[in-house]
């Protein structure tokens, strides 16, 4: 047992020295934790949790390289667990099931708990997540889940129920320049020992591109550093202020400026799964910049889907449903603009189609706003649920069919083009109903002129 324990020992070394520099760098306490100081600083719930040794199963959802397994792993350390991971887009029932026995072995043999971490949760089926449900219930196991994904829509209810649910946010980029110094200074983990120097404008780029994934990063500062080629001569002298290290300035050291750092990170993949929950985070920004009268924010996003590969056709009626929806009288002519960049997008395809799609956002963002059409039909519709089919004014109802007049029907009714304005004042809603109004302008761009053409053909303010 002790000889297999020791060349367990020397393979983990042995995978941690060549590890990449994101996996070298993982926190290994609560405390070197960078970012996420919302739930997992000192005094937060998470942070006491794991102090006092009182961790129920997790949830932690999040974008890419904000720390999830991180935190699993620390939590795992705090708490002397024994950690097992599996991923769920590889993993199978039998994988499940060894984990679990695993985890009853240990548990049998020590008492030590185990902490199955389980990466991209949401692909499990019901019936996967199920399968955990009583482990988790009788403490075999403390579950930690990771998703990319809004968990309440794609974990079942049971495992909900059952866990806490922490989101992490993207690491700002003061904090991820923070771990690129330390990264170029650590000797231990990091790569000081290849005597690297970086520029503060270098630190500044990588952190501002890497939209908040400190992998991202981490693995751009190795990539410039590793194919770097160090300087002729010794620097001679520690860099003054603008410049993180070298470890040792009487060797050559590794410069690392702006434009190596420009080259060695690439373009970051905008997070944006047409079929996840961030689709419905960028294109409910873009309506509500749209309606807030935002045209920068409205295109910036625009921008984001068209990027990511949205179809031009599924955004351009989202236009369309704003200038109806928010705009509406106050402007008619935003639906008219909208529905035909709706058609031309269609007709004309990508690039040139953003152009239709920006010009028709813009529009609609800079377009004076009304939500009294939508009120409008919203309470109109709330009325026939709650009242059902009132009966239509007689003098309203259809008086060309045979036999119409012995019941009454369209007798009294009054030809609106025969009187002054082309308007007459006649019941026009049922009875029930008489005096209630649904459409209500509220004084906004072309709205200010139907309220006056009210004023003028009623004789009072509507």
């Amino acid at each position: 047992m002790d000889q297999i324990n020791l060349f367990d020992y020397m393979s983990d070394k042995t995978k941690e020295s060549e590890s990449p520099l994101a996996a070298r760098m993982r926190p290994r306490t609560p405390d070197e934790i960078v970012g996420q100081e919302d739930i997992i600083a000192p005094g937060k719930l998470l942070y006491r949790a794991i102090m006092a040794d009182k961790i129920s199963s997790l949830i932690l959802y999040g974008p890419p390289g904000t720390g999830k397994t991180t935190i699993a792993k620390v939590i795992a350390g705090a708490t002397r667990s024994r950690f097992i991971s599996i991923n769920a887009t590889t993993a199978g029932k039998k994988d499940m099931e060894d984990a679990v026995n695993e985890a009853k072995s240990i548990l049998a043999m020590n008492s030590q708990k185990t902490i199955l971490f389980i990466d991209e949760i949401h692909r499990f089926n019901k019936g996967q997540q199920d399968f955990l449900l009583p482990f988790v219930e009788d403490g075999t196991v403390t579950l930690i889940g990771a998703t990319t994904e809004n968990p309440y829509f794609e974990v079942n209810g049971a495992l909900i129920s059952r866990s806490m649910i922490f989101e992490l946010k993207p690491i700002n980029a003061e904090n991820i320049e923070k771990l690129l110094r330390i990264a170029v200074t650590d000797n231990e983990r990091g790569m000081a020992s290849y005597n690297p120097y970086i520029d503060d404008e270098a630190v500044s780029f990588i952190a501002d591109v890497s939209g908040g994934d400190a992998r991202h990063a981490l693995n751009a500062l190795e990539l410039a550093i590793l194919t770097t080629e160090p300087d002729k001569e010794p620097l001679g002298e520690k860099p003054g202020a603008g410049v993180t290290g070298p470890a040792d300035p009487s060797r050559c050291g590794i410069h690392i400026d702006l434009e190596v750092a420009q080259e060695c990170i690439q373009r970051k993949a905008v997070r944006y799964d047409k079929t996840g929950d961030n689709h419905y985070d960028t294109i409910s920004a873009f309506i509500k910049s749209m309606r807030g009268s935002d045209p920068d924010a409205a295109v910036y996003y625009l921008a984001r889907m068209l990027d990511a590969g949205e179809q031009v056709s599924f955004i351009a009626r989202r236009i369309v449903i704003c200038a109806a929806e928010d705009v509406g009288m106050a402007d008619p002519q935003a639906l008219v603009v909208a529905n035909a960049a709706f058609e031309a997008v269609i007709k004309v395809g990508m690039p040139e189609a953003q152009i239709i799609l920006s010009e028709a956002a813009v529009y609609v963002a800079t377009a004076p706003k009304s939500n009294a059409s939508y009120v409008a039909i919203a309470e109109a519709a709330e009325e026939v649920r709650n009242s059902g089919s009132l009966p239509i004014p007689p003098h309203l109802q259809d008086a060309h069919y045979k036999g119409a007049a012995k019941l009454g029907h369209g007798l009294g009714y009054q030809y609106a083009h025969d009187f002054p304005n082309h308007y007459v004042r006649q019941q026009y809603l049922p009875y029930e109903l008489d005096g209630r109004e649904f459409f209500r302008p509220d004084g906004q761009g072309y709205e200010i002129k139907i309220k006056d053409h009210f004023k003028k053909i009623k004789g009072k303010e509507n």
